[in-house]
C-alpha cells in the first residue's frame, strides 16, 4: 500500500488559488493526497550528486500529489529566457493589439489552472545558461551551466566525464517506452534546449564536428547534431522541426534556400541523406509548403533556416517560406497522435524570445512571446486536458524591466505617460530628474546603453546594434521625438554589454491535464522532470519495471540511459 499522508491545507490553497484563476468552464484536478520520499540531508552543495538532485525532485512532485496523475501524452512548452516580466509585457502587447488597454488580456496559458515558481540555478551559476536549465527539466536533475543531459560530476568540456555521467531525459525514456517523441524549435535543433531531448554533451557548443575538439572526436565523444539523427544510438525523435541545416550538411554542398552558403561539416557526412536512409519512409523538409506535403503516418525531419529560424517580427520575409510556431505545433501534435498507439511526449521551444532579450529589443522578444501563446492555443484545441498534460514555463529569466508609472493603457512599448504630479500633468510625458522622457521598459544591462560604441554613436540604438566598444555615456538621450514603438528601437540599459544577460529571478509554470494540480508553489527546475514522469503511468511504469522506484512506486533511482536504448 503506498504510505500516504493528508494534506488538507495544500488542498485548500489550490482550491483558493484556482478559484481565482480558472477560466469558465475549467476544472482543475482534486489535489490528491501525496507519496513519502526520503530525501538524504546534505552539506549542499558540496554532498550534491546527479543522483541527490533526482530524489530531491521526486520527493517534491510526490509530495505534490502527481503520482495521481493518469496522463497519455505530455507536451512541455519552453519559452526559452521568457521571464515573468516577458509574459506581462507579452500580455498587454497582444491586448492593445486586440484594441483593448491591455493590461486585463491573457495569454493562452494564463487560462490554465494550475501554476507555479520554479526556481532556475545551476549547479554552479546563481544565474543560469539554457543547457543547465534544460538539463533540468529534461533529465530530473540539476547540472552546470553549458552541459547536455550530463550530470554536475564533470566539468565542462570534459569528454571521459560526460559520457560516464550522462543522464537519460524523458523524450529517451519516452522512446523506450514505445511512446512517439517530438522536437520543435524556432532555434537550431543543435542549440541549448532542443539538444537536451536525444544528445548528451559535456559542453553545449560541440553542435557539429569541427566545433568538436578533436581530442574530443578522437575520445570518442559526437557532435549534437550526429547524436540527434544517428540511428546507432536509438530510435530518436519521430518528428524533430527547427532550424540549423548547416550543421548537419558538409560544406560541399550548398544550401537548398541559399545556394551561395553551403553545410559547415567538415567530417563530410550529410546526415540529412543518413537521416533518409534510416527512414525510407520518412520526409526531409525545408519550408512551409514541403512540411504541409509531408505525410502523417511517417517520420519527419524539417530544418527551415541554415541557422536560427527568423524572429516571428521578420518570418514573412522569408523568401522559402518559413512556418509560425503554431504551424509547426500543428503539424507535430497531428503526426504523433496518427502516429501513436500509447502516447507521445513533444517539447516545443519559443527560443528567439532570448535572442531578442540579448538584443536589447524587446519588441522582438514580445512579438515572439505572443506566437508561442498561438503555439499554445493549437495544442490546447488539438488536445484534450482529460489525457494530455500541457506544460508552460520558461528555462530562465532576463533582464527586462516594467517600471514608471504609465497610465493604464499606455502603449507598452512607449514612453512613460499620465502619471499625473507636478512634473508630468495627466497625459504628458513623465520625465525623469534632468527632464527628459523615459520608456516603460528598459534592461538592466545590455546594448541598449546610451553611451557610442564603435558602431553606433551616442544615444538610442538601433536592432541590430552588436554592442562592442562601448565608451561611457554622458547622460540619457533625449527620446521626445524618437519613435520607441518601432520594431527595430532597443530599449535603454543600464549597464553596457556586448549581449543583454540572462536574469535569476524565478520563472512560472502553468499547467492543465491530468497531473496537472501538483504543479503549485515553489519548485525546484528539475522536479518539473518528475512532474511529467510520475503523471504519466506509462513513463513511471518503465522506471520501476527497471527496480528504480521505492515501495511506494515512485521513481526516485537515477536511470541509466544505456538501459533504455529504443530501437
Amino acid at each position: 500500500m503506498p504510505l500516504l499522508r493528508p494534506t488538507c491545507l495544500a488542498a485548500l490553497a489550490t482550491l483558493l488559488v484556482s478559484a481565482c484563476t480558472t477560466s469558465p468552464g475549467a476544472r482543475p484536478e482534486a489535489p490528491a493526497d501525496s507519496w513519502a520520499v526520503a530525501v538524504p540531508a546534505i552539506n549542499r552543495p558540496e554532498g550534491e550528486t546527479a543522483a541527490w538532485w533526482f530524489r530531491a525532485g521526486a520527493a517534491q512532485a510526490a509530495e505534490r500529489g502527481a503520482m495521481a496523475g493518469n496522463a497519455r501524452n505530455v507536451i512541455l512548452f519552453v519559452g526559452d529566457g521568457m521571464s515573468l516580466t516577458t509574459v506581462a509585457a507579452a500580455r498587454i502587447l497582444a491586448g492593445q493589439r486586440a484594441g483593448q488597454p491591455g493590461e486585463e488580456h491573457r495569454l493562452s496559458w494564463e487560462h490554465f489552472p494550475a501554476t507555479a515558481l520554479s526556481r532556475t540555478y545551476n549547479t554552479d551559476l546563481q544565474t543560469p545558461d539554457s543547457a543547465g536549465t534544460m538539463t533540468a527539466m529534461a533529465t530530473g536533475a540539476k547540472a552546470r551551466a553549458g552541459v547536455i543531459s550530463v550530470g554536475q560530476a564533470p566539468l565542462r568540456g570534459d569528454c571521459a566525464g560526460g559520457r560516464d555521467h550522462a543522464l537519460l531525459s524523458l523524450w529517451e525514456l519516452a522512446a523506450a517506452s514505445g511512446l512517439r517523441t517530438g522536437v520543435v524549435t524556432t532555434a537550431r535543433l543543435t542549440h541549448a534546449t532542443p539538444a537536451a531531448t536525444f544528445a548528451h554533451s559535456p559542453d553545449r557548443n560541440w553542435e557539429r564536428d569541427n566545433e568538436t575538439p578533436a581530442t574530443a572526436r578522437e575520445a570518442g565523444c559526437r557532435d549534437i547534431a550526429s547524436q540527434l539523427v544517428d540511428p546507432a544510438l536509438g530510435r530518436g525523435a519521430d518528428v524533430l522541426m527547427g532550424g540549423g541545416r548547416h550543421n548537419f550538411l558538409p560544406v560541399t554542398q550548398p544550401d537548398p534556400e541559399y545556394p551561395r552558403q553551403s553545410g559547415k561539416r567538415n567530417d563530410g557526412r550529410d546526415l540529412v541523406a543518413e537521416w533518409q536512409r534510416a527512414h525510407p519512409t520518412g520526409t526531409y523538409a525545408w519550408n512551409a509548403a514541403q512540411l504541409s506535403a509531408a505525410p502523417m503516418d511517417a517520420p519527419l525531419l524539417a530544418l527551415f533556416e541554415p541557422d536560427h529560424m527568423r524572429f516571428e517580427h521578420d518570418r514573412a520575409g522569408d523568401a522559402g517560406g518559413e512556418p509560425s510556431l503554431a504551424d509547426m505545433t500543428r503539424a507535430t501534435i497531428e503526426r504523433l497522435q496518427v502516429q501513436s498507439t500509447q502516447g507521445y511526449v513533444l517539447l516545443v521551444e519559443a527560443a528567439r524570445i532570448d535572442h531578442a532579450h540579448h538584443y536589447g529589443n524587446a519588441h522582438r522578444a514580445l512579438v515572439d512571446t505572443m506566437a508561442l501563446s498561438d503555439a499554445v492555443q493549437a495544442a490546447v484545441e488539438l488536445t484534450s486536458a482529460d489525457d494530455t498534460l500541457v506544460m508552460v514555463t520558461a528555462d530562465h529569466s532576463h533582464t527586462l524591466t516594467f517600471a514608471g508609472y504609465p497610465a493604464r493603457g499606455n502603449p507598452i512599448l512607449d514612453k512613460v505617460r499620465g502619471f499625473a504630479d507636478e512634473d508630468a500633468p495627466a497625459g504628458e510625458y513623465a520625465l525623469d530628474a534632468t527632464g527628459r522622457p523615459y520608456t516603460t521598459l528598459g534592461y538592466a544591462n545590455g546594448p541598449g546603453n546610451t553611451g557610442a560604441s564603435a558602431s553606433q554613436s551616442a544615444g538610442p540604438k538601433r536592432f541590430l546594434h552588436p554592442g562592442k566598444g562601448f565608451k561611457p555615456a554622458t547622460g540619457r538621450p533625449e527620446l521626445t521625438d524618437v519613435d520607441t514603438r518601432h520594431p527595430d528601437y532597443m530599449q535603454e540599459a543600464l549597464v553596457p554589454l556586448a549581449s543583454e544577460s540572462h536574469g535569476g529571478d524565478d520563472v512560472g509554470v502553468w499547467a492543465r491535464g491530468p497531473g496537472s494540480a501538483a504543479v503549485r508553489g515553489s519548485i525546484e527546475q528539475n522536479a518539473l522532470f518528475h512532474l511529467m514522469v510520475q503523471a504519466t503511468p506509462r513513463l513511471r511504469d518503465a522506471l520501476c519495471e527497471r527496480g528504480l522506484c521505492n515501495a511506494q512506486g515512485v521513481p526516485v533511482e537515477l536511470p541509466d540511459p544505456a538501459d533504455f536504448k529504443a530501437r
